[in-house]
């Protein structure tokens, strides 16, 4: 017989909460290997003894056999010498370490699993409709942790004393709760309770009251995850039109949560790949194409031809679903703009929302948000990045430094990097109040803390006005800490190839297209091409610039936006455009005038304000209420006019501006003609992707570079970012965001990928832009 062979394995990434150390507790015994497998902080720690082929196969499959919910990022192995004393004739699962070093990755939340739905529907099962069912595969991680390691002691469920009968589940090895920190069952886990609004809370028949409630048209907030949701019946357009009356929101679309995939097709077109994300482990909000023949009433999601759709995540969401039978609207319970209600006092302070609530007495210590995605092609990308997905870590290469990066004002999100990490946050929101700023602060205590890093430097957006860029500086002032102001556009393309791992001192062609960015001029940028290293950026191209009238008063005014676009392309205004309809005749002149003086004008080289633009044009919206409204809408018909031809053509000069007029000129012509809108708005999609493809590949020319990267909101749009990614990928390495969101959600990474490897002095201001 071989000579028996002794490792010391620290495994790291996603490794507690997950089943890892039962998993190799049951690997170690079916391959005859003694040892133990315990944790601390920072890793799963093991230290096996068995025969070489054994040995192999067991650390390969530490890997290859994770558990579902597992990320494994390494596994380091060390030759131990024979004999070893801590080891025995079996295999052991020693007690958690409480190691003060280097911090392990928290698991994100996760929907229950199929095997709990499974027991919480069937009648012999002691679990039979447990509304918090769970187990080492699914359930709370990131919401009800307080520290680390990650045991029952360090999260919120440590008031909930385990029954007998739970305690022999949670330390049996080989049993699917093993370790489960939040196990519990009826005699001894949290407690649903019901009640009206303002009224007293009682735990008798919670379900059925909220189920019972939402039948008669009633509106409840029910305590999810991480965080409270308002819920009505979807089918039902009296409660749907209260709801947007309670929660100032005319427009915006609502999320839809059904009870099985089956159920979801009614209401939407979903592809293989848009089904693999409903039903995945983070079971985000998908983004899908809405089914013409759905009954569900226009209110839902009025004028979109997209809805939100997501599938019960938590067993309370599957026990609900089950009683009332039809889909619910479920949106956050929160009033415009303010950060997300997790707590028992804030929502009871916000009972003008709802006319019940169906609440737990599980506390959530960290407030998560539902993600949103949608698909390019086979591949989700995130427009918001939250629950099931947050705090896992972006790798960062190279990184010299730890940095807190404090992101943008609108979907924002904060970063705090070090090492090779770097946590990007949940979603948080848009910082336009005091409450979105505590919350923010709250969430950045709570990071620094859980993952014992102090920053060096903090990182914010170079836009004077913006909260977080203010809370950055006031910040880094009383700790003594220097700044680094980042350019709004360098930071969108940073966060690319801080994704991708791309080498930070590699020059790449970065095309960054949004609504609004701060410009180094003091401009609004918006359609930039950029050359661009993780330490500086060339503007070498951009949109060629028009006025903003009234400045950012004017995005919620897409028609305001078309007739400024008319009058830089030199186009005379007339009764038969669109946009002119919408004014009155003394509303037309004070613009006329506004923009020949640049009256409370802004310069702008926005090309998300020209897709603004265009939309009006085609007559699809003149007026938005939230954000990209106009373009979702022109993007949609875009897609029912593919294959047009009679093109159209911006024109790029020397000097790299991307000029618009003659786009604008044809797009006029052709609506005079009668050409149908469908065909105009794929034409002009077309053009915007011949546009990037063109100063793309002649700058990557001049400058021989091989990578282009696309990033900022525009390109959440699909049917452009596939088009350009088409032109451009038989000639140059194209990347685009797949971790974080191309939108402004995912600015404060690319802000800590600059500050980790730019030159940082006290009171640094922006990394410098090369002339």
């Amino acid at each position: 017989m071989a000579v028996a062979t002794a490792l010391r394995i620290e495994v790291t990434g996603v490794v507690q909460g997950v089943g890892f150390r039962p998993f190799v507790y049951r690997l170690a015994n079916e391959l005859n290997i003694t040892g133990v497998v315990g944790n601390d902080a920072a890793r799963v720690f093991i230290e096996a003894v068995g025969q070489p082929d054994a040995i192999d196969e067991f650390v390969s499959r530490l890997s290859t056999d994770a558990p579902p919910l597992a990320r494994v990022d390494a596994v380091n192995v060390e030759t131990l010498s024979l004999p070893v004393n801590t080891l025995d004739d079996d295999f052991h699962i020693v007690a958690s370490r409480d190691d003060q070093g280097a911090r392990t990755i928290i698991s994100p939340d996760s929907a229950v699993c199929s095997d709990c739905v499974a027991e919480l529907f069937d009648h012999s099962n002691r679990r039979f409709g447990h509304p918090f069912i769970t187990c080492t595969n699914c359930g709370p991680r990131h919401s009800i942790i307080s520290d680390l390691p990650y045991d029952r002691y360090n999260t919120t469920m440590v008031d909930f004393e385990m029954c007998q009968v739970c305690r022999v589940e949670y330390e049996a090895p080989t049993n699917r709760r093993y370790h489960a920190q939040p196990i519990g069952c009826h005699d001894c886990g949290p407690q649903l309770s019901f009640g009206a609004r303002l009224a007293e809370l009682s735990t008798g028949n919670a379900l059925t009251r909220a189920a019972s409630m939402i039948r008669d048209g009633g509106i409840i907030a029910v305590k999810g995850i991480g965080g409270y949701h308002l819920m009505c019946d979807a089918t039902n357009t009296a409660a749907v039109a209260e709801l947007r009356r309670r929660k100032n929101r005319p427009d915006k679309p609502f999320a839809i949560m059904v009870r099985s995939i089956e159920h979801a097709r009614e209401f939407a077109e979903l592809a293989k790949s848009e089904v693999d994300e409903l039903t995945s482990p983070a079971a985000p909000i998908v983004l899908a194409k809405s089914r013409q023949s759905s009954t569900l009433p226009s209110l839902v999601a009025p004028g979109s031809p997209l809805i939100g759709m997501v599938l019960g995540y938590t067993p309370v969401h599957h026990l609900l679903l089950n009683m009332v039978d039809v889909p619910l609207v479920v949106t956050s319970a929160n009033p415009p703009g303010a950060p997300l209600s997790y707590g028992h006092d804030t929502i009871r302070e916000l009972f003008f929302l709802y006319d019940a609530i169906l609440d737990n007495d599980r506390d959530i210590r960290v407030p998560v948000d539902d993600s949103v995605v949608r698909l390019v092609g086979d591949t989700a990308v995130p427009l918001r990045r939250a629950r099931g997905y947050a705090p896992i870590p972006v790798t960062l290469p190279g990184a010299s430094r730890s940095v807190l990066a404090a992101g943008g004002e609108l979907k924002n999100t904060f970063c705090l990097a070090s090492g090779d990490r770097a946590w990007v946050s949940q979603h948080i929101g848009d910082m336009e109040n005091l409450e979105t700023l505590h919350a923010f602060e709250h969430m950045v205590d709570e990071f620094t803390t859980m993952n014992h890093v102090e920053p060096e430097v903090i990182a914010v957006d170079g836009h004077p006005g913006y909260l977080s860029s203010k809370w950055g500086r006031r910040t880094a002032a009383a700790q003594s800490l220097p700044i680094l102001e980042v350019q709004h556009h360098h930071a969108h393309i940073a966060a690319v190839m801080a994704e991708h791992q791309l080498d930070p001192h590699t020059p790449v062609v970065g095309v960054a297209f949004d609504g609004t960015g701060y410009g180094s001029d003091g401009t609004i940028w918006g359609g930039e091409v950029l050359v661009a290293t993780a330490t500086s950026f060339t503007r070498v191209g951009h949109l060629r610039p028009a006025q903003l009238p009234g400045g950012d008063a004017a995005i919620q005014n897409p028609n305001r936006v078309a007739l400024a676009q008319l009058a830089a392309a030199d186009i005379a205004w007339a009764d038969d455009l669109a946009p002119l309809a919408q004014l009155s005749t003394g509303e037309q002149a004070i613009l006329e005038q506004q923009l020949a003086r640049s009256i409370n004008c802004i310069p702008t080289t926005s090309m998300g304000r020209l897709f603004d633009a265009v939309a009006s044009l085609l007559g699809l919206r003149h007026h938005v209420s939230y954000e990209a409204q106009a373009a979702i809408e022109l993007e949609v018909l875009a897609q029912s006019g593919a294959g047009a031809e009679q093109r159209y053509s911006f024109v790029i000069g020397n000097d790299g501006v991307i000029d618009q007029r003659p786009v604008l000129a044809a797009i006029v012509s052709d609506l005079r003609a009668g050409r149908p809108s469908a065909e105009i708005a794929w034409c002009f999609h077309d053009a915007v992707a011949a546009a990037v493809a063109a100063i793309a590949l002649r700058v990557a020319a001049e400058h021989s570079l091989k990578t282009v990267v696309l990033s900022g909101g525009v390109f959440q749009n699909t049917l452009l970012a596939e088009l350009c990614t088409a032109r451009l990928a038989t000639e140059l390495d194209v990347r685009t965001h797949r971790l974080v969101p191309a939108n402004d959600g995912g600015l404060s990474l690319g802000q800590a990928f600059i500050a980790s490897h730019s030159t940082i002095h006290q009171n640094s201001s922006h990394p410098t832009e090369a002339p």
